[in-house]
């Protein structure tokens, strides 16, 4: 007779299984496609690379972060425990640094990790999402896997603002807007009367109002959280604070939405060292004063620049430009073998002839756009028109 082991390596060789099928929520999303250029930068080792294309910080963080780091390694238990949990003390320095009380901050894995909570919070099936596009394309993301309906509103000049369209595309179904302030990837910046206005006419939504880019603008709506218990304002550590790997971000509301938000948040999703490194870079504002400071003389460096090359490039109040290059993709590719990296944006809508490049401090400006003279010379068709 045969084993047990026979038998059911038997019925098991004629199983055949079959991958289920997605999410209807899913099926018909289109991944968010990160374009890093890590794998392309490891290959070229003899380069000194410019990573310009996913607007991460061009330098370190503070020394403070790197040595707080080391610190918390250094002690008795530094990795085999989960973080803490209630972030509390990285909410209350947050609280100090923003002017904002700590049971209105939830504290999370990225800037990311609170968008998608605030989808999968307040989003039931065909509820709609009004958002000015182009922009952080993420966000579409986690709003059509909650089961939101996207809106777009477009402008017919992607760099000018259109609250005209956002109010008008607002209706019984919206249920969140999505304002990114400074716009990725066009730089608008929605002012205060803007966003009242949007809030205003929607109360019955969640208004969110993403400022990635805060502390480059030095503009914000966060104070108006006070008042209005559906506005939400998203925030980062990984743009001028230079700690992207560490995945530290944070949201700003009234707590009542705070509260609504720990319904489903990961209480250990924000890691142990993330938590360091973040709360040793608020304690360095100086260092962040003045990268954002080079970052601004960077920015005049390029728009001088590109103009006496007779190329358009739209400065922002970010950390970015916007190039138009009549082949953006061949100048993408062409700056990547001098060790320039930038982001090729003519695949999307209105953004056919546009190229976004990361700003950098003046001294690495200056070497960027010796690299980038060097290539318009090898190849002149790039200026063509």
């Amino acid at each position: 007779m045969a084993s047990l082991t026979d038998r059911l390596a038997r019925a098991f060789s004629v199983v055949r299984t079959h991958r289920p099928g997605v999410s209807r929520h899913v099926s018909d999303l289109r991944a968010y496609v990160p374009t890093s250029s890590l794998t392309s930068i490891e290959s070229r080792p003899y380069q000194t690379p410019f990573k310009l294309d996913w607007n991460e910080s061009t330098i370190p963080p503070s020394p403070a972060v790197t040595t707080a780091i080391q610190r918390h390694l250094a002690g008795k238990h530094h990795l085999n425990w989960y973080p803490e949990v209630s972030c509390g003390a990285l909410r209350s320095d947050i609280s100090d640094y923003v002017g904002h009380t700590a049971s209105g901050i939830l504290v999370t894995n990225g800037s990311d990790d609170a968008l998608d909570l605030v989808c999968r919070t307040y989003l039931d099936e065909g509820d709609e999402v009004v958002l000015p596009v182009p922009t952080y394309t993420h966000f579409e993301v986690f709003a059509g896997a909650s089961g939101g309906q996207l809106i777009p509103v477009r402008s017919p000049n992607p760099l000018d603002k259109n609250i005209g369209g956002v109010l008008s595309a607002i209706g019984p179904r919206t249920k969140l807007i999505y304002l990114v302030s400074p716009t990725n990837p066009t730089g608008i910046v929605y002012s205060e009367a803007d966003v009242r206005e949007v809030l205003a006419s929607a109360p019955h939504a969640v208004v969110v109002v993403d400022e990635a880019y805060h502390e480059f603008c030095g503009y914000s709506v966060a104070h108006l959280t006070r008042e209005f218990e559906n506005l939400v304002v998203t925030r980062t550590f990984s743009k001028s604070f230079g700690i992207a790997g560490l995945r530290v971000g944070y949201a700003l509301a009234s707590p009542g939405l705070i509260g609504d938000l720990l319904r489903l948040y990961n209480p250990k999703s924000v890691n142990a060292l993330g938590q360091v490194a973040a709360r040793a870079a608020l304690q360095d504002l100086d260092h962040l004063a003045a990268y954002v400071s080079s970052v601004r003389v960077g920015m005049e460096m390029m728009q001088e620049f590109f103009q006496a090359h007779g190329i358009t490039c739209h400065g922002t109040p970010a950390n970015f430009v916007l190039v138009s290059m009549s082949d953006p993709s061949a100048f993408a590719r062409a700056l990547a073998e001098v060790g320039v990296y930038v982001r090729d944006w003519s695949d999307v809508e209105q953004m056919e002839h546009l190229v976004r490049m990361s700003v950098g401090t003046a001294e690495q400006t200056e070497e960027v756009l010796r690299r980038v003279s060097h290539t318009l010379e090898r190849m002149p068709r790039l200026l063509a028109n």
